[in-house]
């Protein structure tokens, strides 16, 4: 009979573990039945203090109100919440485990000049309370030397995760001069499917536009997506109309911001967000 051999310290138990250990904090954050609302309030990392983000505790408690399935907070962050929770109401966590000149305004630079690095490391997310990490994948910018180490990276925290029993959620995108609309479908299907190849449990990114070509990098990836909200959208209706076009897609669910914390009533418009991704079946693939 062949026997499996497995690197020193580990062993089909603890493999079988940290899968189940992912199965179980990835239950935590995707909603089955429905749509899933993760607020993202990580963007004073590469945006500073912007609207919506100055009174932090203030806010996070708001998000809570409004029942957000998880938070996305740099690990910093993690600390706000002692002030504004108890165990019994606090949604899913998410912390951010890097930063990078190809978001927000270091994204002016010229893409040569694109750097990304780890902020934190997957076991110090573990054990402030994360329930699932997520790093950024930026694709397009020409530099072969930066997206070696996008990949580098990405690879590296992945394999970590998978030690841990922690889901990887990746923020993938395209940026850079040959890069003419970010949001195409094929740039899209690019780099989300390059983050699944990498171990990713989850994909962030961006929404093409319509239900129509966002099925088709749904259905091109072989693990959820959920899709970024980006720059404020406008009215509370108009956020609901852009749920609507979204779930259409097949998407997992929403990761919204801007457009959450910036709401001048953020706990009603979640309300409206949430009534709009109940009446929506998720296409959920492939969760570990």
């Amino acid at each position: 009979m062949q026997h499996l051999h497995f690197p020193a310290g580990v062993s089909f138990y603890s493999l079988k573990v940290s899968h189940d250990g992912k199965h179980i904090r990835l239950r935590r954050i995707l909603q089955p039945e429905r749509g899933t609302l993760v607020v993202a309030f990580d963007h004073g990392l590469v945006l500073g203090s912007i609207p919506g983000t100055e009174n932090a505790t203030r806010q996070i408690s708001r998000f809570i109100e409004g029942k957000a399935d998880a938070l996305l907070l740099n690990l910093g962050m993690f600390g706000q919440l002692a002030k504004t929770s108890t165990a019994e109401n606090l949604p899913a966590l998410i912390a951010r485990l890097d930063w990078t000149t190809a978001m927000g305004t270091a994204s002016q630079l010229p893409p040569d000049a694109f750097r990304s690095c780890l902020v934190a490391q997957p076991e110090e997310a573990l054990r402030a309370g994360a329930d699932a990490v997520i790093t950024f994948l930026v694709i397009g910018s020409g530099d072969a030397e930066f997206e070696r180490s996008e990949i580098e990276r990405v690879a590296g925290v992945s394999r970590e995760c998978e030690r841990l029993g922690l889901p990887l959620i990746v923020e993938s995108v395209a940026r850079g001069p040959a890069v003419q609309n970010a949001r195409d479908p094929y740039w899209l299907k690019l780099h989300t499917r390059i983050a699944a190849e990498l171990g990713a449990d989850l994909i962030k990114t961006e929404y093409s536009g319509d239900p129509q070509t966002m099925r088709a990098v749904v259905e091109a990836c072989a693990i959820p997506i959920l899709v970024l909200g980006g720059s404020r959208t406008g009215s509370d209706e108009a956020i609901c109309e852009l749920v609507r076009s979204i779930m259409q897609s097949g998407a997992a669910g929403v990761f919204f911001g801007r457009n959450v914390f910036q709401a001048e009533n953020i706990p009603a418009l979640m309300q409206r967000v949430h009534l709009e991704l109940r009446s929506s079946k998720p296409m959920l693939r492939n969760c570990t």
